[in-house]
């Protein structure tokens, strides 16, 4: 993970300077940013070929649309530019404007929602609140439960220690992960370490090395770090995943799968596997894209999601499905 975020930030600093250089070439002109953007994605982002995009087609598309336009016409060139990158079907691609933001949400939009707040109520009672960890036991007080709704929502071991010192008497934990849209990487790590025994390789990533669409650097492995915390939970654990699981979140649920006595339970998850970074067009407005790839532990791609071992969809209107699943694995567990 260090070498990951060291080369994450090494690649921020040399975009960076190369911002500066577009600053001073500053044009509203839509032809050239059109130009731009198309460029910067054909030449940068790490997903053309593995989402099987003629990229070369979609260029000449939206440049003879941007001839039309007015050079004052800002809203015009941002829905033009927004409508361009939705061929990307990313949601770690967006563009920002001091007057709106694209994104895209075509990856999420057709699969089931596999989540209720008003049915998670029913199980989330009398909870305790640990760093950004929600707690509590469900099913006679026999199982932890702990919902987690961002990757970007801080905590430390000692809320880890304290969490698992109250499900000490628990068969097993919930662990919720739904409609968490991703945030840190760091964190993704640190919320897996206690439930590997031993370190072990959870995946792989490489990046951009050059503007061909497979110019990549070799394969560098993931790997679990039991030490980021010291407290251990060994018995079953079930992860609840869904479309909207993203970005960190689907990390997080790909390495999970290595973990001791770990069943994933649900949909499968958003995807986002790239690390999304920066770049600046020529008017000034910044697009963000993927330029890292990552993968299972087998190498499998892992942009377009995980598969959960038990795929589970909520049908129910009085109780969360995917909930009843997890228990019932749990108890199996022991019943064997």
């Amino acid at each position: 993970m260090k070498q990951l975020t060291l080369y994450i930030s090494l690649l921020c600093l040399a975009f960076a300077s190369c911002t500066s250089k577009n600053e001073l070439a500053y044009s509203t002109d839509p032809v050239e940013n059109i130009d731009a953007l198309w460029q910067i994605i054909d030449t940068k982002y790490c997903y053309l070929d593995v989402k099987h995009i003629n990229w070369d087609s979609v260029h000449a598309e939206y440049l003879s649309q941007a001839q039309l336009l007015d050079k004052d016409d800002e809203v015009g060139l941002f829905d033009l530019c927004a409508e361009m990158l939705d061929n990307l079907k990313d949601g770690h691609v967006n563009l920002y404007t001091p007057f709106d933001l694209s994104y895209n949400t075509a990856w999420y939009d057709s699969y089931p929602a596999n989540f209720d707040t008003r049915l998670q109520s029913l199980y989330l009672r009398n909870y305790r609140i640990a760093g950004g960890l929600y707690y509590c036991t469900i099913d006679n007080d026999s199982i932890g439960y702990i919902y987690y709704s961002s990757f970007s929502n801080s905590f430390s071991a000692a809320n880890i220690y304290y969490i698992f010192t109250s499900f000490k008497h628990c068969r097993g934990i919930v662990l919720d992960v739904r409609n968490n849209g991703g945030g840190s990487l760091d964190y993704a790590y640190k919320l897996a370490s206690p439930f590997f025994s031993d370190n072990c390789v959870v995946g792989y990533w490489h990046h951009k090395t050059g503007p061909g669409h497979n110019d990549f650097s070799d394969l560098e492995p993931l790997m679990s770090d039991t030490a980021l915390i010291p407290s251990k939970w060994l018995r079953p654990v079930v992860v609840l995943s869904n479309r909207r699981s993203y970005s960190a979140t689907n990390s997080f649920i790909s390495m999970m799968r290595y973990a001791d006595n770990c069943a994933i339970v649900g949909g499968i998850s958003g995807g986002g596997g790239g690390m999304p970074l920066s770049y600046e067009l020529p008017c000034g407005w910044t697009v963000r894209f993927s330029s890292v790839r990552m993968y299972d532990r087998d190498k499998k791609d892992i942009e377009n999601g995980v598969r959960p071992h038990v795929l589970v969809t909520q049908k129910s209107t009085d109780k969360d499905d995917l909930i009843e699943k997890a228990i019932e694995l749990i108890n199996k567990a022991y019943d064997k």
